[in-house]
C-alpha cells in the first residue's frame, strides 16, 4: 500500500504541473489560483499540523516564531541572494536573476514534498489507519503542487524545459521522502517545527511573488476571484480530507 500511495503522490503532482503547462497562455489566472493554493497550503494545512505535532515540547508561540523566522529568512534571501527584480527593470543580468528566484521557489515546493512523503512514511510507523489519513491530506495539495511548482518556473523567466524538469524533480520527491523513512526516525515534535519553517516560506512566496505577479500580468477581478478560488478550494479539500 506504501509503494502505491508515493506512486498515487507522484502521479497527482505531474498532472498538475501539466495541466499548468497546457493553459500557459491563461498564466495570470493559474498564478492567480497558485497563489491562493500556496498560501492556504501555509494557513489551513503547515501551521495547524506543525502546532499540533509541536504541541508535546513547545508553545504555540515558539512555533509560530519559527513560522516568521522562514517567512523572514526567504526575505533575506529573496531580497541579497536571489536579487528581486521586476519585468521592466533594464538590468543585464536580470534575466539570470529572475531565472534563480525561480529556482529557488520550485527547490522550497519540492522540499515540501519531500517532507509530505517523510510524513506519510513516518505515518505508517505509527499505523496503517493514521498512514491513510495522512496520505489523503497529501494527495489533497499535489495537484496544486504541481501546478505551483510549474508556474513558479515559467513566471520567473523558464522555459517549458525547465519547468519540466523542475516538475519531475518536485513529482519524485515525495517518493524520496517515503522510501528515506526506512532508514530514519524524526520526533515528532522536530517534524513540526520544520512544517511551520515551510510554512514560513510558503505565505513569502505566495503574499510577495505570486500573488502581485498575477495581478501585474493582468490586473483583473477575476485574478482576484481566481485567488480567492484556490484559497477556498485547497481548504475545502484539506477539510475533506482530514
Amino acid at each position: 500500500m506504501l509503494i502505491a500511495i508515493a506512486a498515487a503522490t507522484c502521479i497527482a503532482t505531474l498532472l498538475g504541473g501539466l495541466f499548468a503547462l497546457s493553459l500557459r497562455d491563461k498564466l495570470h489566472l493559474i498564478l492567480g489560483f497558485s497563489a491562493g493554493a500556496v498560501v492556504a497550503v501555509a494557513f489551513f494545512d503547515l501551521l495547524p499540523e506543525a502546532l499540533d505535532l509541536a504541541s508535546a515540547q513547545y508553545a504555540d508561540a515558539t512555533v509560530l516564531a519559527v513560522t516568521a523566522a522562514g517567512f523572514f529568512t526567504y526575505l533575506l534571501i529573496d531580497r541579497f541572494l536571489l536579487l528581486h527584480t521586476h519585468e521592466h527593470d533594464e538590468e543585464p543580468h536580470h534575466h539570470e536573476h529572475t531565472a534563480r528566484r525561480g529556482i529557488a521557489g520550485a527547490s522550497a515546493l519540492s522540499f515540501h514534498s519531500l517532507l509530505d512523503g517523510i510524513g506519510i512514511g513516518l505515518a505508517f510507523q505509527v499505523s496503517t489507519a493514521v498512514g491513510v489519513v495522512v496520505a489523503a491530506a497529501v494527495l489533497t495539495h499535489d495537484f496544486s503542487d504541481g501546478i505551483n511548482t510549474v508556474n513558479m518556473i515559467i513566471k520567473n523567466a523558464g522555459e517549458r524545459a525547465r519547468a519540466l524538469r523542475w516538475l519531475i524533480v518536485d513529482a519524485l520527491a515525495p517518493v524520496v521522502g517515503v522510501a528515506a523513512t526506512m532508514l530514519f526516525s524524526i520526533s515528532d515534535e522536530h517534524l513540526g517545527l520544520l512544517l511551520a519553517l515551510f510554512a514560513g516560506f510558503f505565505l513569502y512566496i505566495g503574499a510577495s511573488d505570486l500573488i502581485p505577479e498575477s495581478h501585474h500580468r493582468h490586473p483583473t477581478a477575476w485574478t482576484t476571484l481566481v485567488t480567492v478560488l484556490g484559497a477556498l478550494v485547497l481548504f475545502a479539500a484539506i477539510k475533506i480530507a482530514g
